[in-house]
Formats: C-alpha cells, structure tokens, sequence
C-alpha cells in the first residue's frame, strides 16, 4: 500500500466518518488555540480564523436539520409511551403519603379555620382526599387520558418543529429570570 490506499480501500461511510472525526478534531484545536492567543493578547492568525467562521458557519447550516430529526424521533418515542398510567401507578405507590400530604394542607389551611373545629372533620378530609387520589387514579388510567396527554405532546412538537423549520426562534428576545421560589416551611404535625 501507498500513500492514502488504506483510506480509500474503506467504506464509503467509513471515509465519511474519519473526515467528519478529522474536522471535529481540527475544529476543536483551533478553538482552543484561539482561546490561548487571546488570552495572551495576541491576534488569531489568518488559518485559524478562516477555520472557525468555516466551522462556525457549518454549525448554523447543520443545526437545524439535525433539530428536527430529534424532534421527530422525540415524537415517534412519545407516541410509544403510555405516561399517565405511569403516574398513576406512582400515586399508587405513594398513596397513604399522598393521603397525609393532602389531610396535612387542607388542616393547615388558614381559610377553614373555623369548619376544622367542626366534630368528624378529620375524618371527612380523610374521605375526601381517599375518593380524589382514588378518581385521580382511575382517570389516569384510562387509555382516553393516555391518549390525550399523547396528543398534547405530539401538537406541542409539531409546533416546536414549525417554529424550527421557519426560523420564529431566533428573533425572540431572551426570557426573564423566574420568579424567585417561595420558601416551603414544613409544618409540625
């Protein structure tokens, strides 16, 4: 063998990934070249310039086409998936502390002061909160829930995928911070 036989006696998408792995390695120290330059107050040179508005640019081209297709395989695995029974077997599972959280709030609830000193409240807050989690349940578990949050997934990535493929998100001014979180207190019991 001469020369670059050994390449060229590869497979096609072989080749095509050394080049790729070649460009992302090339890329990846010019990078960091540049950042050493700057950092030591000198200018880039003409080369490595050239090569990160050439990987800069390959970037912008490729980004899009390459979000899409996740999304679409993000929306093939979301319509495999069967998330509302999912968490209606978590509430299961987690059903007498979720019993207790809700008697807990609705007893330390500033608002029902008065009807709390009612005889049998503890009780019916108890039967209350029993027949929710047990309703909650059922309707997760029913495949017309299912199906529903699978649409509203599916219609939420359709509308990502627009927005994608029509460019809507990139004149979009950056989102506020959030609303700093209120602090929880836990209540003795």
């Amino acid at each position: 063998m001469t020369g670059m036989d050994w390449l060229w006696d590869r497979h096609v998408w072989r080749v095509v990934g050394i080049a790729v792995l070649a460009l992302m390695v090339l890329f990846v120290v010019t990078a960091l070249l540049t950042r050493a330059l700057v950092k030591f107050g000198l200018r880039t040179p003409f080369v490595i310039s050239r090569i990160n508005r050439l990987r800069d640019e390959l970037i912008a081209r490729l980004k899009r086409p390459v979000t899409i297709m996740v999304l679409d395989e993000v929306a093939d695995v979301i319509q495999t998936g069967h998330y509302t029974r999912n968490i209606s077997q978590a509430i299961v599972e987690n059903h007498d502390e979720l019993k207790l959280l809700v008697t807990d709030k609705v007893r330390h609830d500033p608002n029902l002061r008065l009807v709390g000193r009612l005889p049998g409240y503890d009780r019916l807050v108890g039967e209350i909160a029993e027949t929710t989690l047990r309703v909650l349940i059922e309707m997760l578990g029913d495949p017309r829930m299912d199906e529903l949050v699978a649409d509203l997934l599916r219609n939420n990535l359709e509308q990502i995928k627009r927005a994608v493929r029509e460019q809507r998100h990139e004149n979009v001014e950056p989102h506020r911070p959030p609303d700093l979180p209120v602090e929880v207190t836990e209540s003795a019991p």
